[in-house]
């Protein structure tokens, strides 16, 4: 691809798109069964290069990558044609007759840059929707997870119409090459330093862009009455913090907020849960290069911090894994506090009462996710009416995003846009709206000369007040 010039490959693909092939339910459709095809035919050698690239086992891989997207990719298919049909809108009758819609057609070409946390479902969610919409899409994965890249560059092509599909492999000058032409949608998920250069550059040709990015979520635990509610919410915010990728996950839980008086029994319900759990490192996802497997160690090099370890913090610089590793206040001015973690450390903060937990939210800025383990109803709505997120998931952690009902996305510095199932195929979509009238009805006072009789007219139009217009027409008083 690289010989043809990115810019040649560009006009090709918009060549392509103005065919108008990609428009129709059948090419869309057919794009959709042939990923379900190279899931069923290839989900070995998937979960083969997510091992490689980032340490996933293949529970962990079918679990969060193969099972969510053979998931969306079933669902999308079931209501790909409702998601195409026009909407039909209500108007006024004072338009009558006339009728107006909702017409979905696709952008053109799109963009998409995945991240390497997640490298098939985090390239091929975004995929799936630009496809449901209609559009032709070039695919730029992370080269930090290099067998996935070469995987999807190998499969896709083969698999999908590569008139209209296209993968391009390469590093940060590879991505700034592509910015650098004009594009009719940019969806980007990685860091909000990236995100910020991917949005200056779409600037230029105000081209729309969509950033996943990420932050610090909080997740919220009060004393919680009962001791089995306790217990089941520490194994979710062990697995909320653990159990997808060792933390490397833009939806893990960054730190907890705890009263003082439960912090200790929540603590060494949190240690049981890690060692009944995440033990071992064929439990434990692998850092997923020496470049952030050093930022996390520098992390726990800060005396005050390394003050606050209750539990883990050993390294193993060889295999490049971190003990899960619990630490009870840190200093809030340190890097572990106001820098993303993206790893398996995890601070606990307490405070002297968990309503002031919303207070410390709403003083940072605003995450992706806010988790709450509580059955105080005051609390869920004091944090749903009070605090700014991109969602709020209660009494669990990270499961929200497998469901392609609920859109996902962040909002401020944790992201703009917001996409899965539907919110996919709507993100890629421009809804154009379709107005038809008749010339069986005219109203006369819409047009000059202008005097007091239809300043009335108008006035009652605007005010819904039918009677009165049609009284006003007439000359007649109410």
């Amino acid at each position: 691809m690289e010989e043809l010039g990115f810019e040649s490959l560009l006009g090709e693909m918009r060549e392509s798109f103005e065919s108008g092939r990609t428009r129709s339910l059948s090419w869309r459709e057919a794009q959709l069964k042939a990923l379900l095809k190279l899931f069923q035919e290839k989900e070995e050698e998937i979960c083969k290069v997510l091992k490689e690239d980032v340490g996933k086992s293949y529970v962990e891989a079918f679990r969060d990558e193969v099972g969510v997207v053979t998931k969306n990719l079933n669902s999308s298919l079931k209501d790909l044609k409702t998601w195409m049909a026009p909407e039909r809108v209500s108007l006024p009758l004072v338009t009558f007759p006339a009728r107006a819609e909702l017409v979905k057609e696709p952008l053109g070409v799109v963009l998409v840059f995945s991240c390497w946390n997640f490298p098939i479902g985090l390239s091929l969610e975004p995929l799936i929707g630009a496809i449901c919409a209609g559009n032709a899409v070039v695919l730029k994965p992370s080269e930090i997870s290099p067998a996935t890249s070469e995987f999807l560059a190998n499969n896709l092509s083969k698999y999908l119409d590569n008139k209209f599909v296209k993968v391009i492999q390469g590093g940060p000058q590879v991505g700034e090459k592509l910015l650098e032409l004009k594009w009719d949608k940019i969806f980007f998920t990685g860091s909000p330093r990236v995100g910020r250069i991917v949005m200056t550059a779409a600037a230029k040709h105000l081209t729309p862009v969509a950033v996943e990015l990420g932050g610090k979520c909080p997740a919220i635990v009060d004393s919680l009455a009962s001791s089995r509610d306790r217990k089941v919410a520490m194994a979710r915010v062990a697995a909320g913090k653990w159990g997808s990728c060792a933390g490397q996950a833009c939806i893990a839980i960054d730190y907890l907020l705890v009263e003082e008086k439960s912090a200790s029994v929540l603590v060494e319900l949190l240690k049981t849960a890690v060692k009944r759990s995440y033990s071992g490192p064929e439990n434990m996802t692998r850092i997923v290069n020496k470049q952030h497997f050093q930022r996390l160690s520098s992390l726990l090099k800060d005396q005050e911090v390394a003050k606050s370890v209750v539990h883990g913090g050993s390294l193993d610089s060889t295999n490049l894994i971190i003990e899960p590793t619990i630490l009870m206040n840190p200093p809030l001015d340190a890097e572990i506090m106001t820098e993303e973690i993206f790893g398996p450390l995890l601070p606990i903060i307490t405070l002297k009462k968990i309503e002031d937990s919303i207070k410390f939210i709403r003083a940072r800025p605003k995450p992706l996710v806010i988790y709450a383990f509580t059955n105080d109803e005051l609390l869920k709505r004091r944090i749903i009416e009070e605090t700014s997120s991109g969602s709020v998931t209660f009494n669990d952690a990270i499961v929200q995003y497998a469901l392609d009902t609920l859109p996902f996305g962040g909002i401020g510095e944790s992201g703009i846009g917001k996409y899965h199932g539907r919110f996919s195929f709507d993100m890629f979509s421009h809804k154009k709206p379709i107005l038809r009238r008749s010339f069986l009805v005219e109203i006369p006072f819409r047009y000059p000369p202008w005097d007091e009789r239809k300043l009335q007219l108008i006035r009652r139009v605007y005010q819904f007040d039918y009677v009165g217009l049609i009284l006003c027409f007439l000359g007649l008083k109410r």
